[in-house]
This record gives C-alpha cells, sequence and structure tokens, in this order.
C-alpha cells in the first residue's frame, strides 16, 4: 500500500534525503517548507493524506502550531514530529496534542519508515494480511519484519532489507536479474543503489546461512537465486 505522506522541513539537505528516500520506499510525499504553505496544502484537500511528517522549528509557523491548525480541520489526522529539541517539555507537548510519535534528530531513517507503516496500519485498524510466511525452515513475519530461523533468535529487518527479501521470496528457485531487483524495488539501475544492493544481499545471506534450507546464491553476470531445498526435496 502507498502511503501519502506531508512532509514539512524547512531544511533544504534534510528535506531532500528524507523526500527522496520515502518516496524510494514507495511513499507519495508532498514536501512543505513552512507551516503556512503546509497548512493551505493540507486545508485543500485533507483526505489526500494518510501521515503528516512534522519538524517543529518552522519558520512562520512552528510544528505545534501548525498540528493544532491541522486538527481543527481533521480532528483525526495522524501526524509524527521531527525535532532536535531533546527536552521532556518540548516532547510531552507534543505527545500531549497529540502526535503519533515524537522523533529526535539526528534519527535512522529506516526507522522512521518502520514508525510511518506502524502508525498508519494501526490508524487504518488493518489487520496485517498473510502476516507470517513461511520458506523452507524460516518464517518471516511482515509486520514486525522479524526473520525467525530455529535454534536462533529472531532478527528483525530493516524496510529495505524486507523489501529485498519479499521481492526474492516471490521468486523463489529462479534466478533474479540485478537489474530487475534494482528498477523494480527501488526505481534505477544506477553504480550506488547497486552498491547498497551487494551490502544488503551479503547481510541476507549471512543471516541466512543458520538455515538449513534456504540459501541465497550469486548467479555469476546475472543476479541472485533464493534457494528453498525443501521444494526440491518434496
Amino acid at each position: 500500500m502507498k502511503i501519502n505522506i506531508l512532509f514539512v522541513e524547512d531544511e533544504t539537505d534534510l528535506g531532500n534525503v528524507v523526500s527522496q528516500y520515502l518516496e524510494v520506499m514507495d511513499a507519495s510525499v508532498t514536501w512543505c517548507t513552512n507551516g503556512p504553505d503546509a497548512l493551505r496544502t493540507y486545508q485543500a484537500n485533507p483526505s489526500a493524506f494518510d501521515i503528516l511528517l512534522l519538524d517543529v522549528s518552522l519558520p512562520q509557523m512552528d510544528g505545534f502550531q501548525l498540528a493544532r491548525e491541522v486538527l481543527k480541520t481533521a480532528p483525526d489526522t495522524s501526524f509524527l514530529f521531527l525535532t532536535a529539541r531533546k527536552e521532556k517539555q518540548d516532547r510531552m507537548q507534543g505527545l500531549h496534542i497529540g502526535a503519533d510519535d515524537y522523533v529526535t534528530k539526528p534519527f535512522d531513517i529506516d526507522e522512521l519508515v518502520l514508525r510511518i507503516r506502524n502508525i498508519v496500519r494501526r490508524r487504518s485498524g488493518a489487520a496485517p494480511v498473510s502476516n507470517c510466511v513461511q520458506i523452507g525452515d524460516v518464517q518471516y513475519f511482515k509486520d514486525s519484519l522479524k526473520l525467525r530461523i530455529p535454534d536462533r533468535k529472531d532478527v528483525t529487518f530493516t524496510p529495505r532489507e524486507a523489501e529485498l527479501f519479499e521481492f526474492l521470496f516471490r521468486h523463489t528457485n529462479r534466478v533474479v536479474k540485478r537489474e530487475e531487483i534494482l528498477v523494480q524495488l527501488w526505481g534505477d539501475n544506477d553504480y550506488f543503489l547497486g552498491r547498497s544492493l551487494d551490502v544488503f544481499i551479503s547481510r541476507l545471506r549471512k543471516l541466512l546461512q543458520h538455515s538449513r534450507q534456504v540459501t541465497i546464491e550469486n548467479v555469476y553476470g546475472l543476479g541472485y537465486i533464493l534457494k528453498d531445498s525443501s521444494r526440491d526435496a518434496g
């Protein structure tokens, strides 16, 4: 499900990075750099957004003021504060206004994505669909992004690792080309995304080394294959 986000952040560099990453993670992002513009954008079509991502320290109208104005229009709006302020008083103020979460800078972008997804799913009341998927002796829980292998401690994926694992899972026991992964998951086949893919594949392979039935193998010059030996046995 594509999540529609109204993102309000006045720091250009951070705004660009977060917007681009959220879009790579299959979100639709409308980015505003000040409170009044964000409020006008929201009031023009409140139903267009699943969640608001609000920086607290904004010019003209801070994030707390913006949230209060938004709630006058739609009291059930989901929103999350981003801020460099670490004082307990500020956090309490944000939560008192009604924020679903309050994230301090600097933050881990993958954790932010997971928090956003959890808020939207919880607010929508949607039950996880096919929450647990099984491949060989490995279980993957979509709602918590956890991987379970017998006799090992559960491991939590980052959202990107989860995307990659789910993609390979859908193509179990067949070769998936690198270009196919990069374009279908992340929209481009460039050098830097390719290097990131190598890192993610290495981590998944390391995690799966404890499985007796599931492995990820390189296919030289082509891509990768997620192999489930239990299917071969059957």
